[in-house]
């Protein structure tokens, strides 16, 4: 399939899709007339990295763990060390999300407002 249909068939943008073979995230072959062509493996792939994207992975991490990656949810199989990737992920996320409450805290502080939930300690 040409670009434009795998854009519409996932609804991600064709920019985005270039982007993503850029990143190494998207194989496309090229036609004779310079066009690229996906197999319909394609359409997952895309599915896939978007899940991942939303996820809060980055382009990096998600070129390293797709191997992993089966189906559309996407399950993700534990490869070698992906384990401990994901692990760490998810620590840098619980930190900014400390930071994040944090900043709220203090924003809030200066508009005179209490702190609705207070801070859990991890």
């Amino acid at each position: 399939m040409l670009i434009g249909e795998l854009s519409r068939r996932t609804g991600v943008s064709t920019r985005l899709l270039r982007y993503y073979e850029e990143q190494g995230l998207l194989d496309a072959q090229r036609g004779a007339n310079g066009y690229r062509h996906y197999d319909e493996g394609a359409f997952l792939t895309v599915r896939q990295v978007r899940a991942l994207l939303d996820a809060g992975l980055s382009t990096e991490l998600i070129r390293d763990i797709l191997p992993c990656v089966r189906g559309e949810r996407p399950e993700i199989e534990m490869c070698v060390d992906l384990r401990e990737v994901l692990g760490r992920e998810l620590a840098a996320t619980d930190a900014r999300i400390d930071d994040l409450q944090r900043n709220r805290r203090a924003l809030a502080s200066y508009l005179g407002e209490p702190d609705p939930a207070p801070s859990t300690q991890r």
